[in-house]
């Protein structure tokens, strides 16, 4: 018999440094439910985290407070206990000049890469070999505007890397541009290569890599939509193909799109609806890179603001931050529909779920 996996799932949510704002879970790879093991506090708004699960180390962004008095972006790094789940805060490093709302490592985990929101610009850090957030290497400021109000100055999402770990996608939601950089792990730097404009008044946000083929969409914001685009790997390029809406045809509420995933088997993608609060789900055509919509499955919550795939791609975890629960569907992978698994877990402004496996 197969020895299974030992997994769990870590949770970022908005907390005040005071209380407990990261979770560590025991996952049942059975049933798909979550226990909570471990908790931190002392991060004010651990939103999203990233996890190097061969070192045992996960990395949450936070915010922190720079020489003259003023809020700033900053990253904590923890040891994990595989056995038990039991975190270890490594350090807390400054990042960026602003708050940051998004972490991601390189393929290497020998770099983080974060995103400023309100500050309109990306940073790159090294991760110590002891795996320590070290000082801030590489900052690069946004500039420009676009359509809307809410689009007056840049507002950098998020940095997504692709997966030869040469080039590396920034979503601008301020700017409705994909700013593309080259990435030099060992000289620790993010070298601008190029940029993609799509649709004014989009606001893209995050971005996915297909697994396998020479795709990868974005998901927009701000008109509920997501982009895709073929993907030239060689040469870091990235060519529109098509764009979908997120909403039944019907819907007329508000809505903002918010997380997007492809299933590891690189057949579906799924995105986020905060106002709908569903998760849209496309089968992906493997020889064009098209989404044809399968469904709309409703959240069972409030304001899906991140969601997750669990390794072996059975189950869908959305955060829903307004109802403070994160809900585990079933994942049918002939379909790509999703169903209700049954657990629930209650928790506090839930906002990012990460897994980490191990044997």
């Amino acid at each position: 018999m197969e020895k299974k996996k030992k997994v769990l799932a870590f949770i970022g949510s908005y907390a005040d440094s005071a209380n407990p704002g990261l979770y560590a879970c025991r996952f049942d790879t059975d049933t798909g439910s979550l226990e909570i093991v471990d908790q931190a506090s002392g991060l004010q708004n651990p939103t999203f985290l990233d996890v190097d699960q061969d070192r045992l180390k996960l990395y949450a962004i936070t915010e922190g407070t720079d020489a003259k008095g003023q809020r700033c972006g900053a990253a904590a790094a923890y040891d994990i206990d595989p056995s038990t789940g039991t975190l270890s805060l490594l350090n807390k490093e400054l990042t960026v000049p602003s708050p940051t709302c998004h972490i991601t490592l390189d393929h290497t985990r020998q770099c983080i890469m974060v995103s400023s929101y309100h500050g309109g610009m990306i940073g790159l850090s090294p991760v110590m070999e002891d795996g320590r957030v070290g000082p801030t290497a590489d900052i690069h400021q946004h500039k420009g505007a676009s359509i809307l109000p809410v689009q007056d100055r840049p507002r950098a999402h998020s940095v997504f890397v692709d997966r030869s770990n040469r080039f590396a996608v920034a979503s601008d939601l301020g700017l409705d541009r994909l700013m593309i950089y080259k990435l030099d792990v060992p000289a620790r730097r993010l070298i601008p290569h190029g940029e993609v404009r799509i649709a004014p008044g989009s606001g893209p946000r995050h971005f996915a890599f297909h697994p396998q083929l020479p795709y990868g969409y974005v998901i927009n914001e701000l008109n509920a939509t997501i982009t895709g685009f073929s993907y030239d790997q060689e040469q870091g390029a990235l060519h529109e193909i098509q764009t979908v809406s997120t909403l039944p045809d019907a819907y007329e509420g508000d809505n903002a799109c918010a997380d997007i995933h492809i299933s590891p088997d690189g057949k579906f993608l799924y995105g986020s609806n905060r106002g709908h609060d569903s998760i849209a789900v496309y089968a992906i055509d493997p020889f064009t890179g098209k989404l044809a919509l399968v469904e709309h499955a409703s959240t069972l919550g409030g304001h899906p603001r991140n969601f997750a795939l669990s390794p072996d791609g059975r189950f869908l975890l959305a955060a829903n931050r307004d109802s403070n629960n994160i809900v585990t569907f079933t994942r049918d992978a002939e379909t790509g529909k999703l169903l209700p698994a049954g657990p629930v877990l209650e928790v506090s402004k839930p906002v990012c779920i990460k897994f980490a496996a191990w044997d």
